[in-house]
């Protein structure tokens, strides 16, 4: 098992969930973070730090989607281990829907 993170994350890019971690397995794109699976030591500190609960355990159901992404973009996108400020609108899009299709950006 390992922890991913969904589209919640999407425009909020809330970092306590960093702050916490302890083998530094998240990584930062444009609008969202990720984790490394192979990284992550399934320690779960991350998942309630989360304020808008876009950390998942990867044996949820609907998660296999998310696994991935989060395999391939810790790829590409760096390293992040230090909480770094929300964008400043990130309020207006915590509890919106399908926001992966509407705004996720692969660049940095």
């Amino acid at each position: 098992m390992t922890y991913i993170v969904n589209d919640k994350c999407i425009k909020c890019k809330l970092m306590d969930c960093v702050e916490v971690c302890p083998v530094d397995c998240f990584y930062e794109g444009k609008n969202m973070l990720v984790i490394k699976p192979d990284e992550c030591i399934d320690c779960g500190v991350c998942e309630p730090e989360c304020p808008v609960d876009a950390i998942k355990a990867d044996t949820e159901l609907g998660s296999e989607k998310w696994l991935e992404i989060n395999k391939k973009y810790s790829e590409i996108w760096p390293n992040i281990s230090e909480k770094k400020d929300p964008p400043m609108d990130h309020e207006k899009y915590k509890d919106e829907k399908n926001k992966f299709k509407k705004y996720f950006k692969e660049n940095l």
